[in-house]
């Protein structure tokens, strides 16, 4: 009896060790790797509502405000706002990836390393539709990640992730992943990869390294209805990434190519009503009037398949096969219409890019650091108007704005004013904007005329003091 308790014992005992050798040892990698992993902080102040003291609280429309604004002590209209995020030291000399989410708005960021020194960093660019910031501080010698390959990725492997959840430094997690080539509501742009590693708040920007202790993604997203880890997360490929900081780095904003068209989903019905053996493809429901798409004829109801050599498994693939295409390209599109394949080719167009928040200290496309500063000083995301907005509002040049902070964010500006000049000088680019706003000298107002619905009107802002 006791040598058959005995040898189950052992049967067990090897089971067990057999297990765990099965197991991965992430020990080595986070000792490696932990020490480019970074915590960031950052301040913002927003605006709060006009309020007065022994007011009622009061919208600025109610026709008891303008009584209480004369005659009643004002309370301060701005206050502090701080959040946390993660990030990683992608060279020595002090450049920092993160998800532009973690540094949106921010007025001051603060990147403390895991030997606990602090510095203040700078943005030297972001990218809101890919969620990518890139950030600098001045240091050097700094441990620093390397980069892997997400198309190596399988479904199931080991991956790790290092971040400040809720500000506990330096936590590690792990799992497997999920699924690759993700697509999120709004998302567009990025193919996704889905762990389930464990992801809260504050690891946003952290590293999602493999088990060569590379890194393969940026942490970015999770899917939750708690507001917490639900054991969906979803991490942006570092080459997608990469791409989109060489651009920030080069040309101080992110180029991406567009067709001029609208696409919707292929399901079973649509594909039997249009004759094809099965659901693939991106079903074209609207072109755009002189557009790419339509110069080179194609047309609603037609299927693209294939798209420069790439297969449209689905309509969510189009969208970023074009994206990454550079604009000027002339390609070979596959369609498919009235129960055949037809090739077409046409040249890519550019999309409607956003202002950057920040540029590079070095010289990009002529910008001096002082024109970098001037950019910083105003506070304003812009984005140039389309050729169809501007003949909407019968204009040939302008911005948009996409988001206030700082200056602009103190001024009444708001989201979506056109900025039509500054002063007496009608504004038709990002280049000309800058241009003009950098001779602009520190706390000097400036009047800018915006086209607001269907009137115009002079904003006055401040520019802060240096």
């Amino acid at each position: 009896m006791l040598k058959k308790f005995i040898g189950l014992a052992l049967l067990g005992w090897f089971a067990q060790s057999a297990i765990a050798a099965d197991l991965p040892d992430f020990t080595e990698l986070v000792e490696k790797q932990g020490a480019a992993v970074v915590n960031i902080s950052t301040t913002q102040t927003i605006r709060v509502p006009q309020m007065f003291q022994g007011a009622p609280n009061l919208p600025e429309s109610d026709p008891f405000f303008e009584f209480f604004r004369r005659f009643g002590q004002q309370m301060p209209r701005e206050q502090e706002s701080q959040s946390l995020g993660s990030g990683f030291v992608i060279s020595a000399d002090g450049y920092i990836l993160t998800n532009a989410h973690v540094v949106d708005r921010a007025d001051k960021i603060t990147v403390r390393l895991s030997d606990k020194r602090e510095f203040k960093a700078k943005v030297i660019g972001a990218d809101k539709r890919t969620d990518v910031a890139l950030l600098k501080i001045e240091a050097t010698g700094l441990p620093k990640v390397q980069l892997g390959e997400p198309d190596q990725l399988r479904v199931g492997e080991w991956v790790l992730a290092i971040g400040s959840p809720f500000g506990f430094d330096s936590s590690v997690t792990a799992g497997i992943v999920s699924a690759k080539g993700r697509s999120l509501t709004q998302e567009n742009f990025v193919p996704f990869i889905q762990t389930d590693v464990a992801i809260n708040p504050g690891n946003s920007g952290g590293p999602l390294f493999n088990l060569k202790g590379e890194v393969v993604g940026i942490n970015s997203q999770i899917y939750s209805r708690s507001g917490g880890y639900m054991g969906l997360s979803f991490a942006i490929p570092i080459d997608v990434a990469m791409d989109v900081v060489n651009q920030l780095r080069t040309s101080g904003k992110v180029s991406r190519g567009r067709i001029g068209v609208s696409i919707q989903e292929v399901t079973r019905e649509l594909a039997d009503s249009f004759g094809l053996s099965k659901p693939a493809g991106a079903l074209i429901s609207g072109v755009d009037k002189g557009g790419p798409a339509d110069k080179a004829g194609v047309m609603p109801s037609d299927v693209i398949l294939r798209f420069d050599g790439k297969v449209v498994a689905s309509s969510s693939d189009l969208p970023r096969i074009v994206a990454s295409t550079k604009p000027g390209s002339k390609v070979n599109v596959q369609l498919w219409r009235k129960g055949g394949k037809l090739d077409v080719s046409l040249v890519v167009g550019e999309m409607q890019t956003e202002g950057v928040v920040a540029q590079s200290k070095q010289q990009q496309n002529g910008r001096s650091e002082e024109a970098t500063a001037s950019e910083l000083r105003l506070g304003l995301v812009v984005s140039e108007l389309s050729e169809q907005q501007k003949a909407e509002l019968q204009v040939e040049g302008g911005l948009v704005v996409e988001d206030l902070k700082g200056a602009a964010a103190r001024s009444q500006l708001q989201r979506g004013d056109v900025i039509l000049a500054v002063g007496n000088i009608e504004i038709r680019n990002f280049e000309q904007f800058n241009e003009v706003i950098k001779k602009v000298p520190h706390g000097k107002n400036i009047a800018l005329l915006v086209r607001r619905s269907e009137g115009t009107v002079y904003i006055p802002v401040k520019l802060d003091e240096k």
